[in-house]
């Protein structure tokens, strides 16, 4: 981050603020984690410090320490948008596009308080005043843990800080596997330890906290699993009418894309999950080694995220939306 960018912000900080912190829409334990430990910092820090989620967080987040004071924009989009409206500085984390708001998008382009972008997206946009951006993480949080220490406050961070950012990282960094996951990040890993974080109770709390409906929901992702072993490709999908049969909760879904790298030879995995409520089918992306979803889902399936990892949606039926994908997938060179 640029130096005359964190002295601006030291400057900006100095006082007490109101300060807005915002996730993006469906948030994972990246957005929430960054955004909760940003917001125990800056209560620390004497800030009046709201986090606004577009919709709400995944159950299995919900344990996070300050998860209960999210305001949730779809349930309340008065008083949140009072909040915005009042702001004098507005966080944006793990996202770096408005439009990754949802409804949001229509309040936040209307403010003129500064905004301070962290994220490790690729290509920004350029709404942020103070812009944090790099790819090389591989985590939002992780950045938290370094913007926190740019303005020299890192003997903040403390066992509730540092839960919040230990979770972010665990998640986007798929318990420590991807590429991503350095030498820093593991030395940044054994700090939050030293302080406290409870690194063996934490993953249960993430993944060992299932209903018995999810699991039947990844039992059925699995039975529709189609595999193209020429093409190093897997993919599976839920109708809207299976997810309701397993009385579907949000979060439910998440992590099933992954089931598909599991099996041996296979580099590229999606899922497809319909949502007759939005009319879209919602996709999300996952590859290993050099094959970049990010480019396929903004070239194909209006979306982006990362080289290995990418969401994006179609407009149309779920079989036309697959028939798309298996007419691509047969040209790709994986």
């Amino acid at each position: 981050m640029k130096k005359e960018d964190i002295q601006a912000i030291q400057e900006l900080l100095s006082s007490p603020k109101k300060i807005a912190i915002i996730p993006h829409r469906g948030p994972d334990g990246d957005a929430m984690g960054s955004t909760l430990g940003l917001y125990h910092f800056l209560l620390k820090n004497n800030h009046q410090a709201t986090v606004i989620s577009p919709n709400e967080m995944p159950y299995f987040l919900e344990w996070l320490p300050g998860a209960n004071s999210v305001k949730v924009f779809e349930k309340d989009k008065a008083v949140c948008t009072q909040i915005l409206e009042e702001a004098e500085i507005i966080f944006t984390l793990d996202f770096n596009a408005l439009h990754r708001t949802g409804e949001m998008e229509n309040v936040l382009n209307q403010l003129s308080a500064p905004y301070i972008m962290i994220d490790h997206h690729q290509f920004p946009h350029d709404y942020a005043t103070y812009t944090y951006s790099d790819t090389n993480f591989g985590s939002t949080c992780e950045m938290v843990y370094n913007f926190i220490s740019f303005l020299g406050k890192k003997s903040d961070i403390d066992q509730t800080i540092g839960t919040c950012i230990y979770t972010g990282i665990l998640t986007d960094s798929g318990s420590f596997r991807f590429p991503k996951t350095t030498g820093t990040t593991h030395r940044i890993i054994a700090e939050l330890i030293e302080l406290g974080v409870k690194n063996t109770e934490i993953p249960n709390l993430l993944f060992d906290n299932s209903s018995f409906g999810r699991l039947q929901i990844l039992g059925r992702a699995l039975q529709n699993m189609k595999v193209f072993t020429e093409h190093k490709t897997a993919y599976t999908y839920l109708t809207q009418d299976e997810l309701d049969s397993f009385d579907h909760i949000k979060g439910d879904t998440e992590g099933i894309v992954n089931y598909g790298l599991s099996i041996k030879g296979i580099v590229f995995s999606a899922i497809f999950i319909e949502n007759k409520d939005e009319k879209i089918i919602k996709i999300s992306f996952r590859s290993q080694g050099d094959f970049d979803v990010n480019q396929f889902s903004r070239d194909h399936f209006n979306g982006g995220g990362h080289i290995n990892a990418a969401g994006g949606k179609s407009e149309n039926s779920m079989e036309d939306t697959i028939r798309k994908f298996e007419e691509l997938v047969k040209n790709l060179a994986v």
